[in-house]
């Protein structure tokens, strides 16, 4: 049996000495307390921003979390509230078990080794249907229980704001596009038309990443991360976040099935009110597929800002997939064709280079009797 006091396998690095010291000495009166073993200290994951997660042991057998979210780069602030809205709806989150805000250093308890998205790419097809079934019961929870109003809006604005990263980091950074008059005029119609969709949906809280990288699997199933952006707003974003991933693609039919079982229990719950989204699946389908186009434009110049800015050209991996997402769907709905003018000359040879292109144009097929609902 290994010695839980023996240094860790992989110690932790500190590029700054100032940081090392700010961190030995927030973190020494919290040992006795939490009986934690500081020799274990070791990195457990890191994200797109620039906080770190470690884990360390305790004297219980048990582990712990840190989060190292060195300011001003990082703020924790609106992690330490989030934290505190998904403890009140009953929803199974990191609980914060101290916190220095100004420092940027939180101790949190431990929900595993195993994201949903490894358990998701290992499992069968009857254990990913658990799997994304659990997701989805959680996400009613979130959707009904958390406290939307103790959230910032989604509003027009950061909608705008979002978007503006597709022509500034893929098309002008990544490929080296510069787009004219006519296809900027595209571009605004288009922006527009996901926007007013968007603002025009029933608003609830809203993650902003319910997507498999973020769920946990343990028990209670999912646990909850990276919530920290949660804001006020359209009822399918996080449907449409899960069910077209950034890291893992499903067929239409799955997709529709998920998506039919999450739409009748909202339903149920009273979440989309005397909106229309909630007398016809049909149209809250294409709500979804043009929030989540929304989303995956914002997410395509996420990823290339990410390689180009921030040094981590890992995630432009996933580039095709995010361009097949907005190739289908831009096919799909009349007015929104004319943005095919302006992705496919990116997409096309990514698309086939990875081989992940997703079916192009399909009818909707989007009325809930014809859907099986168990």
């Amino acid at each position: 049996m290994a010695d839980p006091t023996a240094p860790a396998a992989h110690p932790v690095t500190w590029a700054d000495p100032a940081r090392a010291a700010a961190f030995a000495g927030w973190i020494a009166p919290l040992v006795p307390p939490q009986g934690l073993r500081l020799p274990t200290l070791r990195p457990a994951s890191a994200d797109a921003s620039f906080r770190r997660y470690l884990r360390l042991d305790t004297d219980a057998g048990g582990s712990l979390i840190v989060m190292d979210a060195p300011p001003p780069l990082e703020d924790v602030r609106p992690f330490l509230h989030v934290a505190g809205l998904i403890g009140r709806a009953g929803l199974h989150g990191p609980r914060v078990l101290a916190a220095d805000a100004a420092l940027g250093f939180v101790l949190l308890t431990d929900l595993g080794h195993q994201p949903y998205l490894q358990a998701l790419q290992a499992a069968d097809a009857a254990a990913a249907d658990r799997l994304m079934r659990d997701a989805i019961a959680a996400l009613l929870q979130w959707q009904r229980k958390l406290d939307a109003g103790a959230l910032p809006p989604c509003d027009a604005a950061l909608l705008q704001r979002e978007l503006a990263l597709f022509p500034e980091w893929c098309v002008g950074r990544e490929f080296g596009v510069v787009w004219g008059a006519r296809e900027q005029a595209l571009w605004q119609r288009i922006a527009a038309l996901l926007v007013a969709s968007a603002l025009a949906q029933p608003q609830v809280a809203v993650h902003r990443d319910w997507m498999p990288r973020n769920l946990m699997v343990c028990t209670p199933n999912p646990g909850i991360l990276d919530f920290q952006d949660a804001v006020r707003g359209p009822v399918t974003y996080d449907l449409a976040s899960l069910l077209r991933d950034a890291f893992v693609s499903w067929d239409e039919e799955r997709e529709l099935d998920w998506a039919v079982r999450w739409w009748q229990r909202a339903r149920e719950a009273g979440l989309f009110g005397e909106h229309a989204l909630g007398e016809d699946f049909g149209e809250c389908w294409r709500a979804l597929e043009w929030m989540g186009l929304q989303r995956h434009l914002k997410v395509l110049g996420i990823f290339c800002r990410l390689k180009h800015r921030d040094a981590k050209p890992a995630y432009a991996a996933d580039l095709p997939r995010f361009f097949a997402y907005a190739v289908r769907v831009a096919s799909r709905y009349r007015p929104l064709e004319p943005l095919l003018e302006l992705i496919e000359p990116l997409a096309g040879e990514r698309m086939v280079a990875t081989g992940c292109a997703l079916e192009a144009a399909a009818p909707s097929p989007c009325r809930p009797s014809d859907m099986s609902v168990r």
